[in-house]
C-alpha cells in the first residue's frame, strides 16, 4: 500500500475525531467534572421574572432603607427601620454559582430590623443573595452579588 497525502489526511481526521470522542466520554462519566444545571427548575424560574420585576419596583420606592452589606461577622440584611420587624416575612436565598451543593434558603425570622447571616456559614468567594420578603401584603425583591 502506498502512503500519500490523502491517506495521511484521513488518518489525521480519524485520530482527531477519536481524541474528541474519548474526551467527551471522559468528561461526561467522571464525577470530578461538574455538569450540573444552574438550577433544576430553570423554566419555572424564568416565569417568575415579571413578578420579581414588580417586587423590585416596590423596593425602589423605599429608597436606601433596605440594604445588604458584608461586615466582619458575615452578611447583614437591613430592613427598613420604620417597619415593624415582627410583620416582615419571606426568605433569603443564598446561591453559589460555583457549587449547587452550597445553595441554601433561610426563612426570615427577625428579632430586630436587621438579619445577620454568619460568615462561618458561607465559604469565601462569590455569592448571589436573593431576598424575597413581604410586609403588610406588599412584596419586595432584591438580588445582589457579594464577595467574601
Amino acid at each position: 500500500m502506498k502512503f500519500n497525502w490523502g491517506t495521511g489526511l484521513v488518518i489525521a481526521i480519524v485520530a482527531f475525531m477519536a481524541f474528541i470522542l474519548q474526551y467527551v466520554i471522559r468528561v461526561q462519566t467522571d464525577n470530578k467534572f461538574e455538569n450540573e444545571l444552574v438550577t433544576e427548575s430553570y423554566y419555572e424560574k424564568e416565569l417568575e421574572v415579571n413578578t420579581n420585576t414588580r417586587h423590585h419596583d416596590n423596593l425602589q420606592e423605599l429608597g436606601n432603607q433596605f440594604s445588604i452589606k458584608v461586615v466582619n461577622d458575615g452578611v447583614v440584611v437591613q430592613f427598613p427601620k420604620n417597619f415593624d420587624y415582627k410583620n416582615i416575612t419571606g426568605k433569603v436565598s443564598l446561591y453559589r454559582p460555583s457549587s449547587q451543593k452550597m445553595d441554601a434558603d433561610i426563612t426570615i425570622e427577625l428579632s430586630s430590623s436587621a438579619m445577620l447571616i454568619p460568615k462561618n456559614a458561607l465559604a469565601d468567594g462569590r455569592w448571589d443573595i436573593i431576598v424575597n420578603w413581604q410586609y403588610q401584603g406588599k412584596a419586595y425583591y432584591k438580588k445582589e452579588s457579594i464577595f467574601l
